[in-house]
């Protein structure tokens, strides 16, 4: 395994040191600014600038710890999710590019509410970080939003990233809808666990919380729970939206079918993979309200 070189180190030996390792050049070249506190031009502009014995003992452990599969996000403390940077730990999943799927489509609900009050009630269950929340607040700063999560750790992240980000968002620790008994909602989301407890997959995903990732052999009993609670919390015409696995878009558009939810359809994620499920509540006798 690469170390880096010996002796004083110039920011060109650095990089150059991480990609022979094997580091992506975009990994690299954040992990050393973040080192250097700079940007990436900087880093361009001055290959040869010889790092201090402090930054070159910090880029040391960084660089070990990279190079030993630990994820950047994790490493820097932070991660860009639909125009927000979000502070994240070990104790929270990353936030992935392809759950921008659910806040796109979330917003496009909203944006078709009608017959609602000015101020739309939206949950966010297993809010993590509180990427889906947040950016839902963000972007439709009338929604009144609220998430939950039954991560004590978890939720303490999503609170800090709230409060640093000035978005008034009320969290709740909660095993999906237990803490909201008695409350209606205009538009439900979630990005549950939903990968089967034996996938192969799972020890490459060892330094995130297996809490957050995996939900029974299948891989679908969060995805059922939020899905068979879920009509006791809608408002008539609410929907909810699921993201799942890159293969479960069948079952689960089934799940919620089988409930009562109407329109039901998927959404195709960055690589084309249906990502993202959702459905419209009906009332009793399976007609829309």
């Amino acid at each position: 395994m690469m170390t880096p070189s010996a002796g004083p180190t110039t920011v060109a030996q650095a990089l150059q040191d991480a990609l022979a390792s094997g580091l992506p050049r975009l990994d690299a070249q954040l992990l050393l600014a973040h080192v250097l506190n700079c940007n990436r031009t900087w880093l361009t502009a001055h290959a040869d600038h010889t790092l201090s014995e402090v930054h070159a003992t910090t880029w040391a452990e960084l660089f070990q710890r990279a190079i030993e599969g630990e994820p950047l996000a994790y490493i820097l403390g932070e991660k860009e999710f639909h125009g927000l940077t979000l502070h994240v730990t070990a104790d929270v999943l990353i936030p992935r590019a392809d759950t921008e799927t659910l806040v796109d489509w979330a917003l496009e609900r909203l944006q078709a509410v009608t017959g609602t009050p000015t101020a739309p009630k939206v949950i966010d269950l297993g809010c993590g970080s509180g990427a889906i929340a947040l950016a839902i607040k963000h972007r439709f700063s009338s929604a009144q939003v609220t998430a939950v999560d039954a991560s004590p750790s978890a939720l303490a992240v999503a609170q800090n990233n709230g409060s640093r980000l000035g978005l008034d968002v009320a969290w709740s620790p909660s095993d999906w809808w237990s803490a909201v008994q008695g409350q209606l909602f205009h538009l439900a989301v979630s990005n549950p666990p939903y990968i089967a407890d034996a996938d192969p997959h799972v020890p490459a995903l060892r330094h995130e919380p297996i809490m957050a990732l995996t939900s029974g052999r299948t891989g679908l009993d969060a995805l059922r729970q939020v899905i068979q609670d879920a009509p006791r919390h809608l408002h008539p015409n609410a929907w909810l939206l699921l993201e799942h696995g890159y293969d479960q878009a069948a079952e689960v558009r089934e799940l919620l079918r089988a409930r009562g939810f109407a329109e039901v359809s998927s959404r195709r994620d960055l690589a084309g993979h249906e990502r993202c499920s959702g459905g419209c509540w009906v009332g009793p006798g399976g007609q829309t309200l």
